[in-house]
């Protein structure tokens, strides 16, 4: 989960509030000391958690939420504003205004510069782009081939231009752009830390050539306030327009995402979360607000199910729902289709309270053995899960080659998957009031 340690603190500090008839100015303050330390045991910057939580605090001290009829309503909703501000702008893509558009990407070796370039390029060949991506990098041994196998494996096109230096290589590859159809290439530069002045005079050099429209600092989530010093290096030296978050969907403690962003003044366009190419997602401040604060994020899971879910089946899947038809079947169906939109766990995420669905892994293994498991049942059983008793379960696991515990496990899943079910209405899933993932 993201920000699991962080989002799992803050939603225990708010359930405490929800549905509170009265709070006085103590509760708030202890609430408001609670998310601080949260804060800054998530790694976050002293100075943004220190105004974030006066902004907090003088907002939640009001006759406004000691005098409100549902004032822990009020509190959350005061910490998701300000969580969302502290994020940064709305989420927005890449500045396009020339017919053709550079962009560099910058920032220290090993923070997934290389796959984020491959990443940006085949999500905009998607949306109708002609990108180019093109390697400057001459310091790290096969830096130019990992980008070519990495740019031929997702389809797109790589330049190798000819030359021993950064500047030769980026000089001759915008001569031989020009006559091209491409109309946005992607220069991803060698890894280097803001420390090092040679390294840095260079990317000043390189950005006076290639005059990008937009300079994107690739930034590793997992470096915490290392990542803050680094975006404030480059930041400092003109050297970032736009900053991406890779590794997002680590087990981090989030302190590079809610502070970088606040340090730098730069805001954050896309986050890596996982090693695919298809796997870069448009950053959404109110969103991420939101999934932190375990109310989900309606909006995304709607995205990733239209892309992800087959329509036929999603209208036959919401007739099942309507008549509460849903059985095992369904489950198994659903498993593999939600494969498209990330795993289960990541799904879990985009459900308001969808942690309590649990780390619902889903790799390709795990998906054999439930499916092997639902495929050991009767007819009737798939129907009926309830029938299901403990000799049926020993049946089921005998055929299937798994233990008692593992259908035990998959009956488990399909409960806490059916409750969720149940309690979505489609209609209203369509205007983004509920998560409903099979919109039509």
């Amino acid at each position: 989960m993201i920000f699991s340690g962080l989002s799992q603190r803050l939603q225990d500090i708010v359930s405490k509030l929800r549905g509170r008839g009265r709070l006085s100015e103590a509760e708030v303050k202890d609430a408001l000391r609670e998310i601080k330390l949260a804060l800054l045991e998530a790694d976050v910057n002293y100075k943004v958690v220190k105004d974030f939580t006066a902004k907090l605090q003088e907002r939640c001290q009001g006759a406004e939420i000691l005098n409100s009829l549902t004032p822990g309503q009020q509190v959350i909703k005061i910490v998701r504003d300000e969580l969302t501000a502290l994020l940064g702008t709305a989420g927005r893509g890449l500045n396009f205004t020339r017919s053709k558009s550079f962009f560099l990407l910058v920032g220290l070796q090993g923070s997934g510069k290389t796959t984020t370039t491959v990443k940006l390029a085949r999500s905009l060949a998607a949306k109708g782009k002609r990108p180019l991506v093109v390697s400057l990098d001459t310091y790290r041994p096969a830096a130019i081939e990992q980008l070519e196998i990495a740019a031929a494996a997702a389809g797109v096109d790589c330049y190798r231009a000819p030359g021993a230096e950064p500047l030769t290589l980026a000089r001759n590859a915008l001569d031989w752009a020009q006559n091209t159809p491409h109309d946005c290439i992607f220069f991803d530069t060698a890894g280097r830390m803001h420390l090092d002045e040679a390294l840095m005079a260079e990317l000043v050099e390189l950005k006076g050539l290639v005059k990008p429209q937009e300079i994107i600092l690739v930034l590793d989530a997992m470096t915490g306030q290392d990542a803050v010093n680094i975006a404030q290096g480059f930041s400092q030296r003109d050297l970032v327009d736009s900053i991406i978050l890779t590794k997002l969907d680590s087990d981090t403690r989030g302190g590079a995402a809610l502070s970088v962003s606040a340090v730098t003044g730069k805001p954050i366009k896309y986050v890596g979360a996982g090693e695919k190419a298809d796997q870069l997602e448009q950053f959404h401040p109110d969103r991420m607000a939101s999934q932190i604060l375990g109310m989900g994020d309606v909006l995304t899971l709607i995205e990733k199910a239209e892309a992800a879910f087959d329509r036929d089946q999603a209208a036959k899947l919401q007739e099942k729902l309507r008549k509460q038809q849903f059985d095992l079947d369904d489950f198994r169906e659903q498993l593999r289709q939600f494969q498209g939109a990330g795993s289960l766990s990541q799904v879990a995420d985009l459900l308001p309270g969808g942690a309590k669905l649990g780390k619902m892994q889903m790799d390709e293994k795990e998906l054999r053995r439930m499916d092997a498991i639902i495929s050991s049942m009767t007819p009737r059983e798939r129907q009926a899960p309830a029938i299901i008793n403990g000799s049926r379960r020993k049946r089921i696991a005998l055929g299937s080659g798994t233990s008692v515990q593992q259908v035990n496990k998959v009956l488990k899943q399909f409960a806490l998957l059916q409750k969720f079910m149940k309690q979505l209405d489609p209609k209203k899933a369509k205007k983004g009031k509920l998560p409903f993932p099979f919109k039509i």
